[in-house]
């Protein structure tokens, strides 16, 4: 399991994460994903080294870089609800980059997830069992919050902002027409980071409180996927980018049917997979079936409406 799971973090170190702060804001974030790749290979690094110090001074650089991108959230969330009390910019609407509310809510999460990751990260690379827990879940909460917390939190804000600004993106018109869009892609720029959080927050109560974030996080991931596949697929304008909306939107009916079991099965005793399992099919479709084709596919979007 564990090299499975160092593959899977260092995917989202090395990858994922400054590819979705292009998405966030390519202006804002420019120089922030630029120079991602450095703590980035410093955390891949010490994933591979045994535990020890060299290990934990690699995972700390990590941690310092991903704090500093933590710090950029109240900030933002701060100029949204200043653009929302003043009604936003020159003609009514606040720029792509900065729509305030539900979307604003939802890449905020994702900015501070990877400092939850590299907290858990230090603790385990340096054998320390942080609140308690058992080395095996602070490893595993490294790649929970590089995947459920970064990556699904900031498709849940893109999707929600794709329905706010579709009358002026070329990515997806539907979500401005299709019933109960709007409602949806809010539920799910909630949901997401609420769920996320319960789950973090079941890891200090019980197993019923994580079973609890589970399904909201479950249902709001099911609206993402939902979104994507009814509105934002039929809008992509080569088969590429829509093969991987429609793989990411596919995968998520799956795999969080898998997150959903395992959280029941803590809870109420049902048999349910092993850690090991989950990381070879929850954690692997996540990453690559959903994570990966998402960015990939959101990054095109962002290319075809620039140009």
């Amino acid at each position: 399991m564990t090299v499975l799971v160092n593959l899977i973090v260092t995917l989202g170190m090395l990858y994922v994460v400054p590819a979705g702060l292009r998405l966030i804001d390519p202006a804002g974030l420019r120089t922030a994903a630029r120079l991602w790749p450095v703590p980035a290979v410093l955390g891949a690094l010490c994933l591979w080294l045994p535990r020890g110090i060299p290990a934990t001074v690699l995972a700390a650089l990590y941690a310092a870089a991903a704090l500093a991108l933590a710090t950029r959230a109240p900030a933002r969330l701060l100029e949204a609800r200043r653009r929302s009390r003043a009604g936003g910019s020159a003609g009514g609407t606040p720029p792509r980059t900065t729509v305030s509310g539900p979307a604003e809510v939802a890449v905020c999460t994702a900015l501070v997830s990877p400092s939850i990751a590299a907290a858990a990260l230090v603790a385990e690379r340096a054998g320390y069992r942080l609140f308690g827990f058992d080395l095996d879940i602070l490893a595993l909460t490294v790649p929970h919050f590089h995947f459920a917390g970064f990556t699904a939190a900031l498709v849940a804000g893109l999707v929600c902002r794709a329905g706010a600004t579709a009358p002026a993106t070329t990515a997806s018109t539907a979500p401005a027409t299709a019933p109960g869009a709007a409602t949806l892609s809010r539920w799910a720029a909630y949901s997401v980071p609420g769920g996320t959080l319960l789950v973090l927050l079941g890891y200090f109560v019980d197993d019923w409180a994580e079973l609890a974030g589970a399904v909201v996080l479950t249902t709001g991931m099911w609206a993402v996927a939902l979104l994507t596949w009814r509105d934002i697929r039929p809008g992509a304008r080569d088969r590429t980018t829509g093969a991987l909306l429609g793989s990411s939107a596919a995968v998520l009916v799956a795999t969080m049917l898998l997150a959903l079991w395992w959280a029941a099965g803590e809870a109420t005793g049902i048999a349910h997979p092993t850690l090991t399992w989950m990381a070879a099919t929850h954690g692997l479709g996540n990453a690559l079936g959903f994570a990966l084709c998402s960015v990939l596919a959101w990054r095109r979007l962002s290319r075809l409406s620039a140009g």
